[in-house]
């Protein structure tokens, strides 16, 4: 359901939640139900801006041919799913794979001849467009799930929702606090404490767009989730923006036995390896324990083991109250056993100041199979 809904704020407010919601927590997976949410779903990963993307790295929720990328403008693609362009509504998550500075956003989405277009951007430091390999993934889902608030997803313009789904069925609403500020509220049922992930991609047709997860908060009846968005310069911008969050459901909305982790880097200066805690912010399916270790100022290696199977995806999001740019090194290395899954190992984790700087920085990491 939507929710256009605007109560302007004083910023202030949005640091406060931030600050008080950035414990970050989560609840177990265990138990949750395993009906299926999505109506359609694709991922990708595309290592050059026309033809083909990368092999064992795709799926649609349909059989299809093998989805298509075309170069528009500099830095532009276009992202052509074969069969799944059914649906007007959903949202899409981007991630740059880059071992400097750089992020992708997303443009606009569209059915076109049984097609689901995504047109990607991408840029480098100052907010120089150009090609950048990155993964790319559109859902869109509807109907009810019990269980509780499991999947959520908000896709807001800047100024008003333009669609919204939530596997209770209530509303998901939108509150502006102030100039590239919003506060999320995703009613449900659930945990009183931090629990799911999330992912947010900034979405921009015309201008470089950033936008992080600034904080983080929790009920009995609802997660609240603060979004800011910002210039490559690090001014708060008026931009649109997705956001997913995710509790015991892979992030193409997919409920078990799907293979799916998701992690949050809770302690970025800890060397590690660690396990963010409590259990339910590190949701693995295969059985395994994900784990995060520090390779550097603003670098993280981060092991998943049980869920290694090809076709797969990965993504990450800042969180952080600060403008920050999180994106993957290079490719994640799948290593599946011959008994099944196996390890799947992403080196790095990096984050980034807006002036190219590695930092410390919290994020969230969502994979799936």
């Amino acid at each position: 359901m939507i929710s256009s809904r605007r109560l302007p704020r004083k910023l202030a407010a949005t640091l406060s939640l931030a600050i008080a919601g950035f414990g970050i927590a989560m609840a177990s997976a265990a138990g949750t139900a395993q009906a299926a949410t999505p109506n359609a779903w694709g991922y990708a990963l595309v290592l050059k801006p026309s033809g083909p993307v990368a092999a064992n790295y795709w799926r649609e929720s349909k059989p299809s041919p093998t989805p298509t990328a075309t170069a528009g403008a500099p830095g532009q693609v276009f992202v052509s799913f074969p069969k799944i362009g059914l649906y007007k509504q959903g949202v899409v998550h981007v991630t740059a794979i880059e071992p400097v500075l750089a992020w992708c956003q997303a443009q606009r989405w569209y059915p076109t001849a049984g097609k689901e277009v995504v047109a990607v951007r991408c840029y480098r430091k100052g907010g120089a467009p150009a090609f950048v390999p990155f993964t790319v993934l559109f859902t869109t889902s509807s109907g009810k799930v019990p269980g509780g608030l499991q999947y959520a997803y908000v896709h807001d313009n800047g100024t008003s929702v333009i669609s919204a789904y939530n596997s209770t069925g209530l509303p998901d609403t939108v509150t502006t606090l102030g100039t590239g500020a919003w506060r999320v509220r995703l009613q449900g049922p659930g945990p009183a404490t931090h629990t799911g992930g999330i992912q947010v991609t900034a979405v921009n047709r015309t201008a470089p767009a950033i936008c992080d997860v600034a904080g983080q908060s929790w009920t009995t009846s609802a997660q609240t989730i603060i979004v800011r968005c910002y210039t490559p310069a690090g001014k708060p911008l008026k931009t649109g923006w997705n956001l997913t969050y995710q509790r015991g459901r892979a992030l193409t909305a997919a409920g078990k036995p799907t293979l799916f982790a998701y992690t949050l880097n809770t302690h970025p200066l800890a060397a590690g390896p660690y396990v963010p805690v409590p259990p339910a912010i590190n949701v693995n399916t295969g059985g395994g324990t994900n784990t995060i270790q520090r390779s550097g100022g603003g670098e993280w290696l981060v092991k998943l083991p049980g869920v290694g199977l090809r076709p797969n995806t990965m993504f990450v999001t800042a969180a952080s109250s600060a403008p920050r740019v999180c994106n993957l090194n290079d490719e994640w290395v799948t290593s599946p056993t011959p008994a099944g899954p196996g390890l799947v190992t992403m080196r790095d984790v990096v984050c980034y100041q807006l002036n190219g700087a590695m930092t410390a920085s919290k994020w969230f990491l969502s994979y799936t199979t």
